[in-house]
């Protein structure tokens, strides 16, 4: 069993992935060719903005926001700090100083009322300028924008949407990925939409942001390659990955969305009466990156990790340390009595398999054989 089966999808997609890697190799264009600039047009229109624009990765489409907004020393860059280390890390390479803010446990999304607070908090202390939040649509489902947006406006904050892993979601339709001034998502292979490499994009309205996006993802460029007008990146999607995720984007419109919700459903039925199961606020609908519970205890998690195991069930672990305990982040100490919550779900949550190709025999399978390793370790 796999966590996500990448092979399973690659066999039935596997006659126009090839078509389209053939046809990048007949056409020598391996960079910037035919293929990424359809990629581009079909994710803004499936995402609902008026621009996208491609890179290598989701890390440097973050990164590639924030110099769009010249973030640098002496500014403040508010991040949940339950979330993959990109999110931070950018903040850190321009200089800026990321401020972590502590998850909701229901959603696993950032606490926008402590979020509100650490942002007042900041500004009290006068050492450094808020600039911008980041909030991240974790496990697929997008963060509570409506919040976020009325706390940016009140402290006049950009929004850089992490959509890494909410590429899908929904909030009352609009998708995840449009509610940033400027919005990113990765292609990673592990994502809901992941090509056989890196890759990632972002996406925004505003014209002056896609004219500098399109100019620092190359070097800076001006009116051409050899005319370069700003400090940039090297940060190309190239053509191969583009052919390949325009035939995984037309699958994940048109079936593995709608199986991703179904077997999420399926796990919470089966589940809520013994273990926390994820919450979908009304209105809203994740796009599933991970399925992940809530267990009581780390010792009970490593109980069940270990005879889930037993069973050749892969479980995974997002995050096991928040990021205010990293140990590039050893000497901060900024509002650490406010960031319990997300200490507490590193230790008790554990993410089952889920993607679109698993099957609801597989799943009755995986969810009974979770409930019997709980009835064994809570008898005991």
């Amino acid at each position: 069993m796999q966590f996500i089966d990448l092979k399973a999808q690659y066999e039935v997609l596997k006659d126009e992935i090839d078509a389209n890697i053939q046809s990048v190799l007949d056409s020598g264009q391996y960079m910037m060719g035919d293929h990424v600039k359809q990629l581009e047009k079909e994710l803004a229109e499936y995402v609902g903005t008026k621009h996208c624009i491609t890179c290598a990765n989701g890390t440097d489409a973050l990164q590639l926001a924030l110099m769009v907004w010249n973030i640098k020393a002496g500014d403040a860059v508010f991040v949940p700090s339950f979330t993959f280390y990109s999110t931070a890390e950018v903040v850190s390479l321009l200089g800026a100083t990321p401020i972590f803010v502590d998850t909701n446990p229901r959603t696993f999304n950032i606490d926008t009322v402590k979020l509100d607070q650490a942002i007042q908090k900041v500004k009290q202390e006068g050492k450094l300028t808020p600039k911008v939040i980041i909030p991240v649509d974790l496990f697929g489902q997008p963060a509570d924008y409506e919040s976020i947006r009325r706390i940016a406006n009140k402290h006049k904050l950009y929004v850089l949407e992490d959509g890494a892993q909410g590429f899908g979601g929904t909030i009352d339709g609009k998708k995840a990925c449009s509610f940033g001034d400027i919005s990113t998502t990765s292609f990673f292979p592990a994502k809901p939409l992941g090509c056989y490499g890196d890759g990632g994009a972002l996406f925004t309205d505003s014209d002056e942001y896609y004219e500098l996006l399109t100019s620092l993802r190359v070097h800076g460029k001006g009116t051409f390659k050899y005319d370069n007008v700003r400090v940039g990146m090297n940060s190309r999607l190239d053509t191969l990955q583009a052919g390949i995720l325009l035939p995984k984007l037309k699958a994940f419109k048109d079936h593995e969305m709608e199986k991703r919700n179904l077997f999420a459903k399926q796990y919470t039925m089966l589940l809520k009466e013994h273990v926390i199961t994820p919450y979908v606020p009304e209105g809203m609908e994740s796009s599933w990156a991970q399925y992940t519970i809530l267990l009581r205890s780390e010792e009970e998690r490593t109980f069940i990790q270990e005879r889930l195991k037993k069973k050749q069930i892969p479980t995974m672990i997002y995050y096991p340390k928040p990021l205010h305990q990293q140990s590039v982040y050893q000497d901060y100490d900024f509002n650490l009595d406010e960031l319990k919550e997300c200490e507490h779900v590193a230790k008790v949550c554990l993410s089952l398999p889920m993607h679109p190709y698993l099957d609801t025999e597989t799943v009755n399978y995986i969810a009974n054989s979770l409930i019997e390793c709980l009835k064994e370790y809570r008898h005991v």
